[in-house]
């Protein structure tokens, strides 16, 4: 399906996902000065709330106008609508009158694309299986996970060494942000430049609290000051680097381990996914534990024994491997029933 949002005449629905994208359009359009959203529960427990549509066309013309986005640009929704991150995607076309090409959200979602598409929005699995097709997007946000340092490499190289007949200008980027922030509130740069830090929008004021955990005053995106549970580095009053969640914390032999981190460094030696867990451990308080996605391989096992780690106490005191790590249903790893599957061998 694609859909200019410049004529009113919408094309009919020709699948259920369709149907759900013509359905929040007439949403949006109704008299209601909300739309509901529903969160992911990655971080807890899934709930729907309603957000005021004047904040989300906020969100929706600030990322238009740090993309350049403008009337007659090509965009591509892949996103479930269900979620705030697909909602957002059609609110930018709405806003800007882009030409929305629908494709039914799937891990290849470029799969049968063969033309330049001025912006795109995409989780991290989905770039992974996407990376032969990445050259026709000029503009792209990747959002819902935090990106590996693997799949950076493999987008810097998909987009420098690929014999390819198009020749487009690329800019990639990853968000940070969630359902109550309406999409993203700062970007850090991927490609063509590699950013270490997030820069945060415009109109949006960052802050510590006392357990160095990210807070977010955002009013024209939320009328709260929101604390997050994600560790973070602020520099200036611009840019946050993030550390990890406080309540992925790992506490082994008294020493506080941010598993993200770790898994960041084992990711640049392989490619497979990777989750560092602190499984619960009379002598240790909690043992650390790497969990390898894929079946057990000596070759992996030698790259692992080059790596580096800050101490000794950050090496995982064993390796498993796991041939389907549980995943919610956006994707994510779900790291809590992995502890499950793990504290039960």
């Amino acid at each position: 399906m694609k859909i200019n949002f410049s004529n009113p005449n919408f094309p009919p629905a020709q699948t259920d996902f369709e149907e759900r994208v013509l359905s929040f359009i007439q949403e949006w359009f109704d008299h209601s000065k909300t739309v509901n959203v529903q969160t992911s529960g990655s971080t807890g427990t899934p709930k729907i709330f309603a957000i005021e549509k004047k904040r989300m066309r906020h969100s929706a013309n600030k990322t238009c106008d740090i993309l350049g986005l403008k009337a007659g640009d090509s965009a591509l929704l892949c996103l479930p609508v269900e979620y705030i991150s697909g909602k957002m995607m059609l609110v930018r076309a709405l806003e800007r009158k882009l030409q929305l090409t629908v494709a039914k959200p799937s891990v290849k979602p470029l799969e049968m694309l063969n033309e330049v598409i001025d912006f795109c929005a995409m989780s991290p699995l989905q770039v992974e299986n996407s990376l032969d097709k990445l050259h026709f997007l000029k503009n792209l946000i990747i959002g819902g996970a935090a990106v590996s340092e693997s799949l950076k490499t493999k987008i810097t190289k998909s987009l420098t060494t690929k014999n390819r007949k198009l020749e487009t200008e690329n800019h990639i980027y990853e968000t940070y942000g969630m359902s109550e922030t309406l999409s993203h509130i700062a970007l850090k740069q991927i490609y063509p430049i590699s950013d270490e830090y997030f820069k945060v929008l415009d109109g949006v004021e960052i802050s510590l609290d006392d357990r160095s955990c990210l807070r977010i005053f955002a009013p024209k995106l939320n009328p709260e000051l929101l604390t997050t549970n994600d560790l973070v580095e602020i520099k200036g009053s611009k840019e946050f680097r993030f550390l990890g969640r406080i309540d992925n914390v790992i506490n082994s032999a008294g020493l506080k381990i941010y598993p993200e981190q770790l898994e960041s460094l084992v990711k640049k030696e392989i490619s497979n996914e990777v989750i560092f867990l602190g499984i619960k451990n009379e002598l240790l308080g909690q043992k650390l534990i790497l969990a390898i996605e894929g079946n057990e391989d000596e070759n992996i096992k030698q790259h692992l024994s080059s790596i580096k780690y800050p101490s000794k106490n950050h090496q995982p005191k064993e390796i498993i491997f796991i041939e389907k790590l549980p995943r919610i249903s956006n994707g994510k790893i779900d790291r809590r029933a992995l502890i499950d599957m793990v504290s039960k061998r």
